[in-house]
């Protein structure tokens, strides 16, 4: 019998579910002792990476995956239906999730993967993934989505020099410096609502320079105009590029067009990242590329600075050159490897923080 105790206990594990920019801008409220609803708001108004929604709404599929994968060590099958959409708040989801009891359910190999699943920013090891990796990999998708590999010291030197030029869209642009002023955590390694600036991926003298300059958009712009942005990019985003096992892009046989379109893929996402954990494999989300490359087709506006719009644009050009090449329509693309778990890492809310009473 399901009770409120276990639909928190489920929830202490699914708290730990990948949330953009560690923001979890979602909230549960459990309603009954088989019955939660998850209240889901997407980032649109203020994150310019999420301005269509579509990234929160990749981040609400993983967290209804993780209940479902914490659910099977209750023995418990977890099923999700979305509400409509209330017109006067189109930026909220609401997610019914009912509990039923499932004999001879087996707990899912993937929940003990939940807690330590997290973002490696730095490099790793090039060594090739092996064919049964690789068959893992793909067989978590469950053949809803396939994956395309990047690899290769000339596929990953494509792919890591589409990151290092979206990085230079990402750090000259007013709008996404506000988002990066505001969830960059300075003080902690261990950080419960942010992303720790120990866990960006820059050296010790870069760090205290991205310290300084941040303080205001004014500073850094400055600072961008003497010094460029080369530096920050080269290890962000280009050394990281090429130093990985693969670069990998997660493609559907259908455009990817509505809200559960995108919760869909988002729960394949975290199949797909719990099981590169389980398989001792770190991985990064590379999205920034499908971002902008859909602002720019959508003729979106993302910035106020003009001069940015053909910048943006040569990256659609470039990414689909690499990322739409192949027979499937990418929802989501990442690098990954073996490697060392990040030392400094978002971790979560407390679950307090997070029910709706």
């Amino acid at each position: 019998m399901t009770t409120r105790a276990t639909i928190e206990q489920i929830l202490e594990l699914a708290r730990w579910a990948p949330s953009g920019d560690n923001v979890q801008s979602h909230r549960f409220q459990i309603v009954a002792p088989d019955h939660m609803v998850v209240h889901a708001r997407d980032t649109s108004a203020d994150t310019v990476y999420d301005l269509d929604g579509h990234p929160s709404q990749l981040a609400f599929g993983a967290l209804l995956e993780t209940i479902a994968i914490a659910a099977s060590g209750h023995g418990l099958r977890a099923e999700a239906a979305r509400r409509p959409l209330d017109p006067a708040d189109p930026t909220l989801l609401l997610f019914d999730v009912r509990f039923a009891a499932a004999p001879g359910l087996a707990a899912d190999p993937l929940i003990g993967c939940i807690e330590t699943r997290s973002v490696q920013r730095r490099p790793l090891s090039s060594r090739p993934l092996s064919a049964p990796q690789k068959a893992a990999l793909a067989a978590a998708l469950q053949g809803r989505y396939t994956v395309r590999w990047l690899e290769g010291f000339g596929q990953r030197l494509a792919a890591a020099r589409l990151m290092y030029n979206n990085a230079r869209l990402r750090l000259t642009m007013p709008e996404a410096y506000e988002v990066h002023h505001r969830i960059i955590d300075w003080e902690h390694r261990l950080s419960p609502d942010r992303v720790p600036a120990q866990a960006l991926g820059v050296d010790a003298a870069t760090l205290v320079l991205m310290k300084w300059a941040m303080v205001s958009w004014r500073r850094l712009a400055r600072v961008n105009a003497l010094m460029g942005t080369w530096a920050p990019r080269l290890q962000m985003d280009f050394l990281p590029g090429l130093a990985c096992a693969a670069h990998f892009v997660l493609e559907a046989a259908a455009p990817a067009e509505s809200i559960d379109d995108y919760v869909a893929a988002g729960r394949a996402v975290q199949r797909f990242w719990l099981t590169a954990e389980l398989l001792d494999l770190r991985l990064q989300p590379e999205l920034t590329p499908l971002i902008f490359s859909r602002y720019v087709c959508e003729r979106r506006r993302f910035t106020r600075v003009e001069a940015l719009y053909g910048l943006a644009a040569g990256l659609e050009r470039q990414a689909a050159a690499l990322l739409f090449a192949g027979p499937g329509h990418p929802v989501f693309m990442g690098r990954l490897g073996a490697g060392k778990a990040a030392p400094a890492r978002s971790v979560r809310k407390p679950l307090a923080q997070l029910l709706i009473p």
